[in-house]
C-alpha cells in the first residue's frame, strides 16, 4: 500500500514539474486539472486506480518527450483525441472535455492556446 502511495505521489510531482515548461496559460490549466483529477481519484478501486495510473504515466511520457522536443525547435504540446478513444472515457470525463471545448471556443477566452 505504501509503495502505491509513493508511486502516485512521485507521478503527481513529476507531472507538475513538467508543467513548469509549458506556456503559463497551459501550465495554469494543466496544474488545476491534474490536482482535481488526483484528488478525485484518491479513493479509487484497485482496477480503476491501475487504469488511472497507466493513463497518467502515458501523459507524463508524452509531455516529457514534447518538452525535450521543444528545446530543439517550435513547441507543440498535446495530442489529438480520436473518436475511437471516446468510449474509453466515463460520462463525467466527457462532460469535462465538453466544458474545456466551450471554454476554449469563447471569443475572449482566458487562455490563448494556438494550434499550429
Amino acid at each position: 500500500m505504501m509503495a502505491h502511495v509513493s508511486a502516485v505521489r512521485a507521478l503527481y510531482k513529476r507531472i507538475l514539474v513538467l508543467h513548469r515548461f509549458l506556456p503559463l496559460d497551459l501550465k495554469a490549466l494543466g496544474d488545476q486539472y491534474v490536482k482535481d483529477e488526483f484528488r478525485r481519484h484518491r479513493g479509487a478501486e484497485p482496477g480503476e486506480a491501475g487504469s488511472f495510473m497507466e493513463e497518467w504515466k502515458n501523459y507524463r511520457d508524452t509531455l516529457q518527450t514534447q518538452v525535450l522536443e521543444a528545446q530543439l525547435g517550435p513547441a507543440r504540446f498535446g495530442v489529438d483525441l480520436t473518436e475511437e478513444r471516446l468510449p474509453d472515457f466515463q460520462d463525467q470525463q466527457i462532460g469535462q472535455l465538453y466544458e474545456l471545448l466551450l471554454e476554449a471556443s469563447k471569443p475572449n477566452r482566458q487562455f490563448n492556446i494556438q494550434d499550429d
